[in-house]
């Protein structure tokens, strides 16, 4: 099949572009830029943007399917930039999608779209929206998940996925942030230290992407329904982040601060930023105290049920081919 990832130079995009090809698939990136990295695995990357629908609807020209990977990921920034990327984006997608007559759309999630401040134990997909967010990736993504979802129909099957935390060698995001932060004694436990979260080694991911993408069609259980993606359990948020850090020889966090002062320092940070008009990230948002204070694990009975996810690679077999000792 001749398949597009959007964002295939990132992460997830990457890994899940390799698997394509070892399947057999031709696969493009539609990008910004090109990526050297694609060019020598054989992928040939056609630029323009998200943002232009016109670019849009020629890279997709003579594409079977459509994973859609690339979105603005972050904590901090302008609602219209997140907008743009993630929900204009997104309906760009799905007008080409349909303009060019394709069949499938995969739509890269996040668990974040029912996360509202509270602890998440154990929840499937039954779980609503959240109406209350703290940051404008989660308000982004949860809009565009939705409108792929609404979009399914006999013509274009779609799906999401909402991969937890994805962890893996060259994860360029949670665990350098990590590392970062506690070599300038920025990292402190936020709350008791006891909640739960999911993680997602890379590999699973990328399976899940793909056992999705083979058993996806307009008969199938799971068109236009979106599953949770994690490990076989969840893990003790700081002892993981305490396990990485003693794998780069950095000393294990131990000082507290409660949660809720973590939120309002989070709060007074976002207002003094806004004001001031200050470039860059704030040291601590709501978003993210409440992330490293809360729980927020999820069943992913679902995607067992509907498309065979099990996660191959274990917990201590994904941290060890992530930081090797």
């Amino acid at each position: 099949m001749n398949i597009l990832v959007t964002g295939a130079g990132g992460f997830l995009g990457r890994n899940l572009s390799a698997s394509l090809l070892s399947k057999g698939h031709k696969v493009w990136n539609f990008s910004r830029k090109d990526h050297p990295q694609l060019q020598a695995m054989g992928i040939e990357t056609i630029c323009g943007d998200l943002q232009n629908a016109a670019d849009v609807l020629a890279a997709f020209k003579g594409m079977d399917v459509v994973f859609h990977v690339a979105s603005r990921v972050g904590i901090w920034g302008d609602y219209k930039d997140f907008y743009q990327t993630n929900v204009i984006g997104t309906e760009n997608v799905i007008k080409a999608c349909r303009a060019n007559g394709i069949t499938k759309l995969i739509y890269t999630s996040t668990p974040s779209v029912v996360f509202d401040g509270s602890d998440i134990c154990g929840a499937d997909e039954t779980k609503p929206y959240s109406n209350k967010f703290h940051g404008h990736y989660a308000e982004t993504k949860t809009i565009a998940e939705q409108m792929v979802l609404r979009t399914n129909d006999e013509k274009l099957c779609t799906v999401a996925l909402r991969p937890h935390q994805i962890i893996g060698p060259d994860d360029p995001h949670l665990i350098p942030r990590l590392i970062n932060a506690a070599k300038r004694g920025r990292l402190k436990i936020v709350g008791d230290g006891r909640n739960l979260v999911d993680v997602t080694y890379i590999q699973n991911a990328v399976d899940a992407h793909i056992l999705a993408f083979e058993k996806l069609s307009s008969q199938s259980s799971l068109a236009g329904q979106a599953y949770f993606i994690g490990q076989e359990r969840p893990v003790v948020l700081w002892d993981f982040i305490n396990e990485i850090l003693s794998r780069y020889n950095l000393p294990k966090i131990t000082k507290k601060v409660p949660a809720g002062v973590a939120f309002s320092i989070g709060l007074f940070f976002e207002c003094w930023y806004r004001f001031f008009r200050i470039n860059g990230e704030p040291p601590m948002t709501r978003f993210v105290s409440l992330q490293f204070s809360r729980s927020h694990y999820f069943s992913h009975q679902k995607a067992k049920i509907d498309f065979g996810y099990d996660p191959k690679i274990s917990i201590e077999q994904a941290l060890d081919l992530t930081v090797r000792k």
